[in-house]
């Protein structure tokens, strides 16, 4: 065997390999599976893990907006008139939210913790002072109250003697702070003299700076990726109490702060929050990109707070049969103390048209109002969301209490709040690098496939030049004239020069 047919079955036999087995691994993901086995076991709420740290305390700054709705009508709307509110806002407060009292159970399969979360006002970003500024709205306290005592005849008539002796109204006008983080009712510190597990001090915010939502156990992923960050119990059931069906009262998903990797278009993505005392869902509604990352947005469907009509499922949120209110609220008064206070999106959003009507001042837009996550799906990490709800008070006549007598059944919007984060640089450079490393790995069979290219050029080269070779040495032992003359003989033949023979006598 000649070198040159040496070279061409070794550059062969290499070329076949590489396509072979380059191909074969990218045809069977090796690499894609190997990669993804590996972030799913990095990806884990366990000490050391790639993620722990950052879920403990999330370095993105959080922003809490809360924009008040200022009635400018109320005389007009206590005797009937279409009540009108102006949107005043935002009052932007930087919140810092941490885990406490993080403890490992059950071998590392389970993690619990308290969601610690404080706010520190931000005048730059805010319309005003919110010491300074007011807004009239619907007295919260009073509406509580009435409605707490509707239906016993000798209850309501203390309850209005008393709200007449305070000049208590049916609206009210206090400061922005007082609003979210309290003040004194004076109807409430009379009736907490006779009941002491009744509050003084009434505010939305109240009790809410440097506080938690009560304890929660978290499944840390180590045995199912897909179990990552989802809620086992809070407070430590592992079902709600304060709706009518088991469905309902289901905990399902996380608690917003953390989601499983590999995530799929296909998937719906559920969350349980306190806030609305029940867990809701999303779907994916179109992909984005974000400080160069790419995410799928998640956004709750209008399903999630539809009517037992458009959903059945949702009968089970009804307060009782009669209290269903429609599509786009939910009415959370029993985990409120029995308080007629209705949850919806901004300006309802997504609800029925009829409460967008009955409010002057409504105007609900997709933009500015939907809720929404953008997670990225190769690691889940969260790298902008948007949280939006609306504070609204069901106002109508109560039986004992003659200043309801004008009022229309109304859902009143009392406030929204848009809880906002965008994932900030340091951690996105990390995401980043890890997306680059999730991106090579699966596809380094092609580097195989490429040099295995390579080596086939190469053989085809080879083989051409082989040939060309062959084909010269073919040409130089053939035949072919060695003079003039020949070519010119005109006989068949070959022309022999003949020397005469000599005498053999001479």
């Amino acid at each position: 065997m000649t070198r040159r047919s040496c070279a061409i079955y070794v550059v062969g036999t290499i070329c076949a390999a590489l396509l072979v087995v380059g191909i074969g691994l990218f045809v069977g993901q090796t690499f894609r599976t190997l990669m993804h086995n590996r972030l799913k076991k990095e990806i884990v709420l366990v000490e050391g893990s790639r993620v722990f740290e950052s879920w403990k305390n999330p370095p993105p700054p959080v922003y809490m907006e809360f924009f008040f709705y200022n009635v400018t009508n109320v005389n007009e709307f206590l005797e009937g008139a279409k009540p009108q509110v102006k949107q005043i806002g935002p009052y932007t407060y930087r919140e810092y939210r941490y885990k406490d009292n993080v403890s490992m159970v059950e071998n590392d399969t389970l993690v619990s913790a308290y969601n610690t979360k404080s706010f520190v006002f931000l005048r730059e970003k805010s319309v005003g002072d919110p010491a300074m500024d007011n807004i009239t709205t619907v007295n919260i306290p009073a509406w509580a109250v009435m409605n707490k005592v509707k239906g016993s005849f000798w209850k309501s008539s203390m309850v209005s003697i008393w709200m007449n002796s305070f000049g208590t109204g049916l609206f009210t006008t206090r400061t922005v702070d007082e609003l979210l983080w309290g003040y004194e009712d004076p109807l409430l510190t009379r009736i907490s003299s006779t009941s002491p597990d009744v509050e003084k001090v009434f505010g939305l915010m109240y009790k809410k700076n440097g506080s938690n939502d009560g304890e929660f156990v978290y499944h840390t992923g180590v045995e199912n990726y897909m179990d990552y960050g989802r809620v086992k119990t809070w407070k430590g059931q592992s079902q709600l109490t304060f709706w009518r069906t088991n469905q309902s009262n289901s905990i399902n998903g996380s608690d917003g702060s953390a989601f499983h990797p590999l995530l799929s278009k296909n998937e719906r993505i559920y969350i349980f929050t306190p806030d609305l005392c029940r867990s809701i869902y999303m779907d994916f509604e179109k992909d984005v990109e974000v400080k160069g990352i790419p995410a799928y947005r998640f956004t709750p469907p209008r399903s999630v707070l539809a009517s037992k009509e458009e959903n059945p499922a949702n009968e089970g949120f009804c307060v009782t049969p009669e209290e269903c209110l429609g599509t786009g609220l939910l009415k959370v008064s029993p985990c409120r103390k029995g308080a007629p206070v209705v949850a919806s999106f901004p300006h309802f959003h997504l609800a029925d048209e009829k409460f967008v009507a009955a409010i002057d001042g409504m105007s609900p837009q997709r933009e500015h109002h939907q809720t929404f996550l953008d997670l990225n799906p190769t690691t889940g990490v969260i790298v902008r969301a948007n949280k939006r709800a609306q504070v609204n008070i069901l106002l109508n006549r109560i039986s004992g209490f003659p200043k309801t007598r004008g009022l229309n059944e109304t859902i009143f919007p009392v406030m929204f709040l848009n809880e906002s984060v965008v994932i900030d640089d340091a951690s996105a450079a990390r995401v980043q690098k890890l997306l680059l490393i999730a991106t090579v790995v699966p596809n380094f069979p092609l580097i195989f496939v490429g040099l295995g290219g390579i080596m086939l050029i190469v053989l085809i080269i080879l083989l051409v030049r082989a040939r060309d070779q062959r084909t010269s040495a073919e040409e130089d032992t053939s035949y072919s004239p060695v003079n003039d003359k020949e070519k010119d003989d005109p006989q068949n033949g070959t022309y022999i020069g003949l020397t005469p023979k000599g005498d053999p006598q001479t």
